[in-house]
């Protein structure tokens, strides 16, 4: 008769090799992730304005924005703020060069 428990053990991988046994499945479930659509926007700046001057806007009004002139850009993926960056011009469209990445501790700490 086999102990249950024997048998077990018999099937673990040894403790030196379950670190890459982990990895590599981690590794191979990440991959189907890599196709998922992401909502991706850069925010130039916010204003809260009243309901009355909204019904006024017309073609040349101005919103002031709560940015000064030349800070960095917000980047945001599915409403998380992930970097800052510039405005930059590229084949007459616009971009975003990145000046500074959000840690992956920060956007895990501001995903709860």
């Amino acid at each position: 008769m086999t102990d249950v428990n024997e048998g077990q053990m018999e099937n673990s991988l040894p403790e030196k090799d379950a670190g890459k046994a982990v990895a590599h499945v981690d590794e191979k479930n990440f991959d189907f992730l890599l196709d998922v659509p992401l909502n991706v926007s850069v925010e130039v700046g916010r204003s809260k304005i009243m309901i009355k001057d909204l019904l006024q806007m017309c073609e040349g009004y101005v919103i002031e924005l709560d940015k000064l002139a030349g800070e960095p850009l917000d980047l945001y993926v599915n409403s998380k703020l992930i970097a800052r960056g510039e405005a930059v011009m590229v084949n007459d469209k616009f971009g975003l060069r990145l000046i500074d990445v959000v840690s992956p501790s920060e956007r895990i700490e501001k995903l709860g």
